[in-house]
């Protein structure tokens, strides 16, 4: 029954409500379009050209294929232009008919089937003379980055070669797309597949059926290969396909690795639409390094998302987990407590008193400033209304937290958790711009205002009122060039260096509060924030592409922000 249910999950999982699988969810299944085009190939803008009619799939002879008919298919296909065409089956052979011959197209025309050709199927070729195109991919400058998977700890390359050989292959793997207009057959070998557990083979298993949509049957060959080898090379084209297919056949690790490459998408898109989308694939995959990638990004441009209008339409679950963070970057706990309450007043029925509960917990009270704790006991908000009591406690032990010494307030309460643990707070009490970076001074001195990369500021020693008066004063720098370093005495090896420090003898609480400051990095004149970092003896070196959680949209062209994190110890 066990290898029944698993010979099902591929169809039970791909066939639900007669959905298409997409990258990051579900889009309803249309029926094919008389005339519609489709690229056969490696890549979404090349390949075999194929074009939809009389219900079935078929190819277009190479016969007078010119620029001008590339350029029909490409901008049918949505892309800006052709760069040439690829005569003679370059992309492989097609099946079924070949439906246009001696093409003679304008360059203008809407569609293919607008141009002159002999009539639908009328032809003298074969498929070897299947004709294909090169469109212009637009700005998507990233899709042919390789990303290098090695899971071999030492496994043989011989394992590729009896792959790529099929000698003595013993097992049946058919694959197919959802409307089973497409198929490949592959013969692997059964002892190979029984490696991994979650496949559940048996040495009587003989075969295995595996739908998945026709864009990914390229990739199909690869991955199958990775099951012999643990290493497989990932684009930004291949890794949705990837991805799927580890999951179907369940195998995690490559699933996590391949999730990291979707990483490479996230600061791509501004409207915040991929990311959310990516976050709930996570979760039906069960891929948690995806989920941590994607809320990671949305916790550093947590201001953002708020301000955006698809803040009113993310799930519970994200909901749930992004306030459990501390690297959530908001202005201060206040602004995060209005947005939650928005949310919730957007959201209305769907979600329930005891979920709402759950997210009031989360806030951290104790470090919403004291002023803004007196003004919120006269809110009437809907989390007021609805959960006074719990409001209200909240309120309480802000005001302890902000009246009483951390020791005794520590005592009491041992199920604190993160409740006192600060976020990254931008507030400007807390934090300082540098957005100059391009401009070299480094003989002049900062005491003199000459430097716009160099900044100083006061924050108090801690949010409480206990500190309020009692001020650390701040230097902020960033070094462009070995001289500005040499100037103040710091050793740089790369550059550029970022400099945060308590000046003077105001710091004095070492034994009560420590500062786990931060540096946010955002591209200069833009908003959305990529990078996150500490500083280490008072420095942060600008990390390299490669050592960075995201890639860098904007190499050399750095806005940076200070923010000053006190924490209780």
């Amino acid at each position: 029954m066990r290898r029944i249910m698993y010979l099902l999950l591929p169809l039970l999982f791909l066939h639900v409500s007669a959905q298409h699988w997409t990258p990051f969810g579900y889009t309803p299944k249309q029926p094919t379009q008389e005339g519609r085009m489709r690229l056969v190939g490696n890549l979404p803008s090349s390949g075999r050209v194929e074009i939809y009619h009389d219900g079935q799939w078929g190819t277009v002879c190479d016969d007078d294929w010119d620029v001008a008919e590339a350029q029909v298919v490409c901008r049918q296909m949505g892309f800006p232009g052709a760069i040439s065409v690829t005569p003679g089956g370059q992309y492989g052979e097609g099946s079924g008919p070949i439906w246009l011959d001696d093409m003679k197209c304008k360059g203008s025309e809407s569609s293919l089937s607008d141009c002159s050709f002999k009539g639908w199927g009328v032809t003298d070729c074969s498929h070897k003379e299947d004709a294909g195109v090169i469109c212009e991919a637009g700005k998507n400058i990233t899709s042919n980055r390789q990303f290098s998977v090695d899971n071999s700890l030492g496994l043989s390359d011989d394992l590729g070669l009896l792959f790529d050989s099929g000698d003595g292959c013993d097992f049946s793997i058919k694959v197919r797309d959802l409307s089973e207009e497409a198929e490949l057959a592959f013969c692997v070998h059964r002892m190979i597949l029984m490696i991994y557990p979650e496949l559940n083979i048996t040495n009587e298993s003989r075969n295995l059926t595996v739908d998945v949509s026709q864009a990914c049957h390229p990739h199909v060959s690869a991955f199958l290969r990775y099951l012999y080898t643990r290493q497989i090379d990932v684009s930004i084209t291949s890794a949705q396909c990837l991805h799927q297919l580890s999951f179907i056949f369940g195998v995690k690790k490559l699933m996590e690795d391949v999730g990291r490459v979707f990483t490479s998408l996230l600061p791509e898109d501004n409207t915040f639409r991929t990311q959310l989308s990516m976050y709930e694939y996570g979760v039906r995959t069960g891929d948690l390094v995806l989920q941590e990638n994607v809320l990671q990004y949305l916790s550093w441009n947590c201001e953002f998302l708020i301000s955006s209008p698809l803040w009113s339409t993310i799930s519970f679950h994200m909901m749930d987990a992004l306030l459990q963070r501390s690297d959530l970057i908001v202005e201060d706990e206040a602004f995060l407590l209005e947005a939650l309450e928005r949310w919730i007043q957007d959201k209305g029925d769907e979600i329930s008193s005891e979920q709402q509960a759950s997210l009031l917990n989360h806030i951290r009270f104790l470090l919403i400033p004291v002023d803004k704790l007196y003004e919120m006991q006269f809110s009437s908000s809907v989390l007021h209304q609805n959960h006074e009591k719990l409001y209200l406690t909240g309120l309480l032990r802000g005001f302890q937290f902000n009246a009483l010494p951390f020791s005794k307030i520590r005592n009491k309460m041992d199920n604190m958790s993160n409740d006192y643990l600060p976020r990254i707070y931008t507030a400007d009490e807390w934090s300082v711009f540098i957005n100059d970076t391009t401009n070299n001074y480094p003989y002049y001195n900062y005491n003199y205002g000459q430097n716009n990369r160099f900044k100083t500021f006061s924050t108090p020693a801690h949010p409480s009122a206990l500190y309020k008066e009692k001020k650390v004063q701040w230097q902020a720098q960033v070094f462009r060039n070995a001289q500005e370093c040499s100037n103040y005495g710091v050793s740089c090896k790369s550059f550029p260096v970022a400099r945060f420090f308590a000046s003077g003898n105001q710091y004095s609480y070492t034994n009560t509060i420590r500062f786990s400051n931060r540096l946010i990095l955002t591209c200069k004149n833009q908003d959305n924030v990529f990078h996150v970092q500490e500083f280490k003896n008072s420095l942060a070196v600008i990390q390299t592409n490669s050592s960075m959680g995201l890639p860098n949209p904007c190499p050399d062209d750095y806005s940076f922000r200070f923010v000053v994190r006190p924490e209780y110890i």
